[in-house]
């Protein structure tokens, strides 16, 4: 039996969150002995944890360095003694590279979930906890490719993507869910899933909804998501006259099922690890439009599962979407062949079976 320990800041429901828990509650019970410990604090994904019989520890950390959390830590992982430590995130692949004690047979493995561009400091510190690390594990090859620099020598980089789930069907009809948002029974749904925050680019998606709509009115913007630029989008949508055309929706717990209402999907990110709400609508079958950063150019290849444009290009989002709406047989067969390479290369099972494999090497 392999004793697994599973570390992240916490629960709540996010990407990384989200993958943890599917690795978790997917892993063969008869081979592995799961725990997870949560550096800050739970959240939705604790129950469903716990619901699998899986122990959740929380350490209560409520500082950027907390060492009470820190100690407790330690303590944790002397006792358990852990075969392999997987960590997810900054705070937690810091934490627990620094709490295991050198000499010990804890393998440590470390995830890494975003390019980061921000970071600065924080790499000053992964530079130095390298030497802690037994493997970096990418959800993609950018993520790897970022982090090389570093000095992880090639044996101990490995890309492991995302696995994602089909998302279930919609609480509502698409004519009752359309209703429910003011728009015709003919609107055309362009749908956008995730945080307002910067790296994201949702002010340049509202300029190619100006766009889009000149050019066919039916065209309707939905945005689901909260997050800090919130009220500056929604004072932007005023300012470019599009806000008649553009809808808030909020954070929705029903997010992913919502894809299933949309004629588009876009992602405008000028950088990402793995989009899990982009695979999620390719998993809905739903043609895509995203920017051309290297995480989604592993996804999509342009013209086969969707279209790619250069990060901040506004008309190229509004002319490929007009395209697709235009040539409904066009955009049917990239949302099929999006949804047949996430079922083949991208399924959550294939995503254990690489950690399975992983978790076994000595």
């Amino acid at each position: 039996m392999i004793t697994l320990e599973l570390l992240i800041p916490t629960l709540v429901q996010s990407g990384a969150e989200k993958q943890l828990v599917l690795l978790a509650t997917g892993l063969p019970r008869d081979e592995f002995d799961v725990r997870v410990t949560c550096l800050t604090s739970g959240g939705p994904y604790e129950d469903t944890l716990r619901d699998a019989g899986i122990p959740v520890m929380i350490l209560g950390k409520r500082f950027q360095f907390d060492p009470l959390a820190f100690f407790r830590l330690q303590k944790h992982l002397k006792e358990r003694s852990p075969d392999i430590l997987h960590t997810w995130l900054f705070a937690a692949n810091s934490y627990g590279r620094m709490a295991v004690r050198r000499g010990t047979r804890t393998r440590v493995i470390v995830s890494e979930r975003c390019v980061d561009s921000w970071k600065s400091w924080q790499l000053q510190v992964d530079r130095r906890l390298v030497g802690r690390t037994d493997c970096l594990v990418g959800n993609s090859q950018a993520v790897v490719d970022f982090y090389r620099p570093l000095g992880y020598p090639e044996s101990k980089l490995r890309v492991i993507p995302n696995g994602v789930e089909t998302p279930p069907p919609p609480q509502q009809s698409r004519p009752d869910f359309l209703k429910e948002l003011g728009l015709p029974e003919d609107a055309r749904v362009i749908m956008v899933v995730g945080r307002l925050a910067a790296q994201k680019r949702v002010a340049d998606l509202l300029w190619s909804m100006q766009l889009l709509r000149q050019a066919d009115p039916r065209a309707y913007l939905i945005i689901v998501g909260d997050g800090p630029l919130r009220e500056s989008l929604e004072q932007q949508a005023n300012e470019v006259e599009v806000v008649s055309h553009v809808r808030f929706l909020g954070h929705r717990p029903d997010a992913a099922s919502l894809f299933h209402h949309a004629d588009i999907v876009w992602l405008g990110s000028e950088f990402e690890g793995l989009s899990n709400s982009l695979m999620e609508a390719m998993a809905s079958g739903r043609p895509i439009v995203a920017s051309a950063i290297p995480p989604n150019q592993e996804l999509i290849r342009h013209g086969i599962h969707g279209f790619l444009v250069n990060v901040g290009d506004s008309a190229g989002f509004a002319q490929y979407s007009l395209k697709l709406l235009n040539e409904p047989e066009l955009a049917a067969r990239l949302g099929a062949a999006a949804r047949e390479r996430v079922e083949t290369e991208l399924s959550v099972p294939r995503m254990v079976e690489r950690y399975v494999k992983l978790y076994r090497e000595p």
